[in-house]
Parts: structure tokens; C-alpha cells; sequence
């Protein structure tokens, strides 16, 4: 049990340090470390990075590094994805899920691997000399839906794809577009994990709250942790490094449950 809450303080230390990556490790941790079935190690993913991402937030909100206009377009749409994403899991089997997560997994590593490529920070002005505005609030509520859906069907919180797009359609700079995630990965890790005990009840499956609130602890100080180490290590540097573990995780995850699928 103590490798399983290693991994929790991961998930924590993933969350405070890039607002992002916290489901990709809980996932795995609690199939292959725990032992818990599959659709529930996603349900409980959810409710552990809902209260990690919320506890992690919090030191952003006092440094005021959280953008509430980002959280009402991508965070709200989000939460509807998120719901609507749970409700179609119960049509979809356990290995087909991890299928998905597993490519997930190997798409979060392009685009981690991708960011972690320094580039000079810079407003290219318009022709008038203002700088350039952010993008139509309807296509960061768009893309706030497509990833809500994707955190209730697989599990995962989505801040790998939140921060990019915060960053590009929402014009933030990098430390407030994680600060802003991790609320947004909040929100809507709560309505999916809502949903999925509904999901699990009719299967006749429930959470193991025991496992739940040991995670959420173990990896709330690890997000804290993160986020003062955050402060001191290159965050290209973390990427990177996070990026080539995520390629090695999901290639194993998707060899372990397509061996299921094709007997």
C-alpha cells in the first residue's frame, strides 16, 4: 500500500507543480497499485483529484493568480460535458475505457512534450498598436464541453488540454492558466464523480470511501508541495521529463487491455 501512496503524493506533486496530470497518474495507481476494477478506480479518480485540485488552487487564490472569467466559459460548459461524459461510461466496458485513457495518456505526452520547448513570451500588437484580444468566449466554452466530456468518460481532469487552451484562446500567461485549471478541473472532477455514483449504483459497484480520503490527504500536501517547488525548477524542464514517463505509462496501458480486448 505504501507504493499506491507514493503514487498519491505523485498525483498531488503533478496537480501543485503543472495544474495538470493528476487523473493520468491516479488511474493507473489505483488499477495496478490497489487492485480496484477499472470503472471505479475512475469514478474515485475523480472525486481525489476534485479535492486536490481544489485544495491546490487555494494558494493561487490568495496570490490572485485565478481567472474567474475563464472559469464561468470553459468551467461551466465543462461541468455539462462532465455529466454527459459519466452517463455514456455506463454504455462503454472497463477495458475499452482504458483503451481511451491510454490514448489519452499518449496525447497529454505530445502536447506536455510540445510546451516544454521554451519560446520568448510576447504580445505581437495590432496594426493600431493594441494588444491582441482574447478569443470569442463561444469557442472557449466549446472546447470546454469536448474536454468535460472526455474527464466523465475516462476519468481524467483534463488540465493538460485546460492549460493549453487557456493559455492560446483565453490569453493567460502560464502561472495564472494553472491557477485557473486546477478550479476548473475542480468543478467539474466533482459533477463527474457525482454522476458516477449513480453509474457504479446501478451496477451494483460502489467507491471505496477509505481509499478515497487516504488519497485526497496524502496528495492535497503533495500539491502544495508542488506548487512551492513549482516556484524554483524550470517548468519546461518538469514537462518534459513528465512527458516521456506518460509515453512509457500509456504504451503499457494500452498493451495490458488490448491483450484483454483481443484475448
Amino acid at each position: 500500500m505504501w507504493i499506491a501512496l507514493i503514487g498519491a503524493l505523485l498525483v498531488g506533486l503533478s496537480l501543485g507543480l503543472l495544474g495538470s496530470g493528476g487523473s493520468i497518474l491516479t488511474v493507473p495507481v489505483l488499477v495496478y497499485l490497489v487492485g480496484e476494477p477499472d470503472k471505479v478506480a475512475i469514478a474515485e479518480s475523480l472525486g481525489i483529484v476534485a479535492a486536490i485540485a481544489a485544495a491546490g488552487a487555494l494558494p493561487y487564490a490568495r496570490q490572485r493568480t485565478i481567472d474567474w472569467r475563464s472559469v464561468l466559459f470553459f468551467g461551466i460548459p465543462g461541468i455539462a460535458g462532465t455529466y454527459g461524459g459519466a452517463w455514456l461510461s455506463r454504455f462503454v466496458s472497463g477495458p475499452v475505457q482504458l483503451v481511451l485513457f491510454a490514448g489519452v495518456m499518449l496525447l497529454a505526452a505530445v502536447l506536455m512534450y510540445r510546451r516544454s520547448t521554451p519560446r520568448p513570451v510576447s504580445t505581437p500588437p495590432s496594426a493600431g498598436g493594441v494588444a491582441v484580444q482574447k478569443h470569442a468566449a463561444w469557442k472557449i466554452m466549446l472546447e470546454g464541453v469536448s474536454v468535460g466530456v472526455l474527464t466523465g468518460l475516462v476519468g481524467v481532469g483534463g488540465g493538460f488540454l485546460i492549460v493549453p487552451a487557456l493559455v492560446l484562446l483565453g490569453g493567460l500567461d502560464m502561472r495564472r492558466a494553472v491557477g485557473t485549471s486546477l478550479v476548473i478541473i475542480a468543478l467539474k472532477s466533482v459533477a463527474g464523480y457525482l454522476k458516477y455514483l449513480d453509474v457504479l449504483a446501478d451496477m451494483g459497484l460502489a467507491v471505496n470511501w477509505e481509499v478515497v480520503g487516504l488519497f485526497a490527504a496524502v496528495g492535497i500536501a503533495g500539491s502544495f508541495a508542488g506548487n512551492w517547488i513549482g516556484g524554483r525548477i524550470p517548468q519546461h524542464r518538469l514537462q518534459r521529463g513528465f512527458a516521456v514517463f506518460l509515453v512509457v505509462m500509456g504504451l503499457w496501458i494500452l498493451y495490458q487491455n488490448l491483450s484483454v480486448l483481443t484475448g
